[in-house]
């Protein structure tokens, strides 16, 4: 299909009050992990009024709104749920005003990145005023719950829900660049046992923290060793967080436990991550314990869900359709070629991509760098361009 770069760009430019009116609205909505319902009511009345063919929330809290009936289905995620605000102290705004200024949006999500579901849902209207639609089904998801485990809504989506895309577009924010990969993650929790005793006599026990305190060590070498990859690069493995059991502050603790988050480069897997863990000469000496950790939640709709959490790695060759396509959209929507590149962080693709092998690319506005800050902040100017990334793609897809 051809697409009109001009006309396509003049029809979103024409939006831009009314994208800017509802984005501001979405920063206001509160929309923690498990908590998106409100905000889910507030995109469905966008998607109705800017005529979707097809609004549907489905049983875990994802909103999907359809345009067109093409046997091809490309779907566009952006996660609507946002990390907490942290200390409200170290925000000079108020993290849920939506100020405007200096031509950009600030506030919880800006970023990191609900604010995306602005360019989606306006793409839409674009792509039904100008009857892009023509071989292919417009699916626009607001995904929920990805903060806390990414993959699962688009897992949910796919296999409980029935609906599998063709291609998926991930909107996190890459600046405007498109993304083909990134590296895998996983969560790891490593336990140690010791006996407990009075702190007055620490001989007569067996300390869980100071064994633990060697497996630490080891785990810190252990980094400074993974595999390296030209295009991902480095896997990387480190302590976050640790807790121990003692029965009180003056008796020698008999457990100890730390959490690892471990993130995996190509060819890297769950298996050969949680094998190198075990390997190490003190957790064999001191029989600690490794396991994969499971993500278990209820829905804003009060839908159980669970997940181990392992999240694959992937990326998509340079020379695939889906990223040559891609490519041809930012030029329809920057006026010039974009950079190719990866995310650093991990994304909804790692169900769409890494687990579902649907080809997958990120395309999104604002910088990743600003994810999870107190100085998360939406250039106007990327919501707009992003959204004719959005409306164009499927030209270039559909032959």
């Amino acid at each position: 299909m051809k697409i009109d770069a001009n006309a396509l760009n003049e029809k979103i430019k024409s939006y831009e009050k009314d994208m800017v009116a509802f984005a501001r609205d979405i920063i206001r909505i509160p929309s923690f992990s498990c908590q998106e319902g409100k905000l889910v009511e507030r995109i469905e009345k966008e998607m109705i009024k800017v005529g979707f063919d097809k609004v549907k929330i489905d049983s875990m809290g994802n909103i999907i709104g359809f345009i067109g009936n093409g046997k091809k289905k490309i779907m566009i995620d952006a996660h609507i749920d946002t990390v907490g605000v942290g200390d409200p102290k170290a925000w000079k705004i108020d993290p849920f005003a939506a100020i405007v200024k200096n031509n950009s949006i600030y506030g919880r999500g800006a970023s990191d990145q609900k604010l995306s579901m602005a360019s989606i849902v306006y793409a839409g209207k674009a792509i039904k005023e100008l009857g892009l639609a023509n071989g292919y089904t417009y699916m626009a998801v607001g995904s929920v719950q990805e903060e806390d485990c990414d993959g699962l809504p688009i897992m949910h989506i796919v296999k409980k829900e029935k609906l599998k895309p063709d291609y998926v577009i991930i909107t996190e924010p890459t600046n405007l660049a498109v993304y083909r990969g990134h590296r895998g993650r996983m969560e790891i929790k490593v336990v140690v046992k010791g006996r407990s005793c009075h702190a007055s006599a620490p001989e007569r026990g067996d300390n869980a923290i100071t064994k633990m305190s060697y497996i630490v060590q080891e785990i810190d070498k252990l980094n400074n060793r993974l595999k390296k990859d030209k295009f991902l690069g480095k896997g990387t493995v480190a302590v976050t967080f640790t807790e121990a059991k003692t029965p009180s502050l003056n008796a020698v603790p008999d457990e100890c436990t730390i959490y690892l988050d471990r993130r995996l480069t190509m060819g890297e897997t769950m298996k050969s991550a949680v094998g190198e863990i075990e390997r190490l000469s003190s957790v064999r000496k001191y029989k600690a314990k490794v396991e994969v950790l499971n993500y278990e939640a209820v829905s804003w709709t009060g839908l159980k869900v669970s997940q181990e959490k392992y999240f694959p790695t992937w990326v998509l060759p340079e020379n695939h359709e889906l990223v040559k396509a891609a490519v041809k959209a930012a030029t329809v929507a920057l006026g010039k070629d974009p950079v190719v590149d990866k995310w650093v962080f991990s994304t909804n693709g790692v169900a769409s991509a890494g687990r579902l092998k649907i080809p997958t690319v990120g395309f999104g506005p604002a910088n990743e760098i600003y994810a999870h800050s107190v100085n998360e902040v939406m250039p106007i100017d990327h919501l707009i361009k992003a959204a004719s990334f959005y409306a164009s793609i499927g030209g270039f897809l559909i032959k």
